[in-house]
């Protein structure tokens, strides 16, 4: 595969931000101390502040996030009711709610305990009022009553690429081959827009099927950036960091010694690809030894491309190009790569997926129509919310 500089004349500046500063500035602006976030355009000037007033949409220059008071958002949540409970994390818990104007939202609340779950407020909040992509979630607002901390987001009703992709029930349509190519080109046209636009750039650091999010026509958005870092500047080559992220998506130089690059995002976005072609988990306890690390589990599949086939979904039955699939588990292992430099740079891999998402197009549409059910509503009250969408 060729390598290519990012084509952009022009990245989103998030210069001014780094862990110590932003930390110091941006405690003081969440707690209503009178200081704002700077919205910015593309070509990085001011466009508006994070404090909007009474405005739930996003402007055509970018977001101006709203700031909603506690009370607002237990009123759409109905007090946090269990029943709207959509998700937990290892920070916080998402709700699905409402809001006054009846916009149908996604609120996280953040641990009250622990100083990295406010940490990781802080960093979410800067990055995406800073950074504008139709693959990344939109925030719609935050919130900073007291000891507080809640983000609020757009709603994605088929939630996550998880759900799709792993247990999924008998009677439910799997995800076709084109729509995994489809998942994986919006994932990585996010992932593109963090590395190649933003200055510097960012490494993303959760990449996960988790943590990439679906709309109604399955395009996927990537969440939770609150483990993101900018990368490394100037004659840098790395950015030392405490190991965080998930077991099995985490790259292996980044987990032996801390050292964070953009291609660490890279090998989680291959571990992404290999969930996608294989259905199989990053990690699953309910393997047998040997099988339970899908990594090391695919490796000696990934060095034969005679064997390319044996890692396929079974639930796909065999409804794919063998070229394509070919293609596809050669882009994944040079993701997977041990040595971080052999890896490929994410705008290659746009090019690549891209490609061979053209060639499966044709033959999926011999197919007839996906139907796909979206997860299990919060409660049968809300059942008809999903449909407003």
């Amino acid at each position: 595969m060729s390598c290519f500089s990012c084509m952009s004349p022009r990245r989103k500046d998030v210069r001014n931000y780094d862990d110590d500063t932003a930390t110091r500035s941006v405690d003081s602006s969440v707690s209503g101390r009178g200081k704002t976030y700077a919205d910015r355009n593309e070509n990085g000037r001011n466009t508006g502040s994070l404090r909007g007033k009474g405005k739930e949409n996003n402007s055509a220059k970018g977001n101006v996030a709203r700031s909603f008071t506690f009370r607002d958002l237990a009123i759409a949540t109905q007090n946090f009711r269990e029943a709207n409970l959509i998700g937990e994390g290892g920070f916080g818990s998402v709700y699905k709610g409402r809001l006054e104007s009846g916009k149908v939202v996604a609120i996280k609340q953040l641990n009250l305990n622990g100083l990295q779950g406010n940490q990781e407020f802080i960093v979410e909040v800067l990055m995406l009022s800073l950074l504008h992509h139709p693959n990344l979630v939109n925030l719609i607002g935050y919130c900073t009553d007291g000891d507080q901390r809640l983000l609020v987001y757009e709603y994605m009703p088929m939630g996550s690429l998880e759900y799709h992709l792993f247990d999924i029930d008998p009677d439910k349509e799997p995800l076709s081959w084109s729509t995994r190519l489809k998942i994986a080109i919006g994932a990585a046209r996010g992932l593109e827009y963090l590395h190649c636009k933003a200055n510097p750039p960012v490494i993303y650091r959760d990449l996960k099927s988790s943590n990439i999010l679906l709309d109604n026509d399955l395009n996927p958005k990537l969440s939770d950036f609150g483990l993101a870092k900018l990368g490394p500047v100037g004659d840098n080559t790395h950015v030392s960091t405490r190991v965080m992220g998930t077991y099995g998506y985490c790259a292996p130089e980044y987990a032996m010694s801390g050292k964070l690059t953009l291609k660490s995002d890279i090998y989680s976005f291959g571990v992404v690809l290999l969930e996608l072609i294989t259905g199989r988990k990053a990690i699953d306890c309910t393997k047998k030894p040997g099988e339970q690390n899908l990594v090391v589990w695919s490796r000696p599949f990934l060095k034969d491309r005679r064997k390319f086939v044996q890692l396929v979904d079974p639930l796909l039955q065999g409804s794919f190009s063998v070229r394509c699939l070919h293609h596809a588990v050669a882009v994944t292992a040079m993701c997977l790569q041990e040595q971080a430099s052999f890896r490929p740079l994410i705008d290659d891999i746009v090019v690549a997926l891209e490609y061979l998402a053209s060639q499966a197009e044709s033959s999926d549409s011999r197919q007839g129509g996906q139907h796909i059910r979206p997860p299990p509503c919060p409660s049968q009250q809300d059942s008809d919310l999903v449909n407003e969408l």
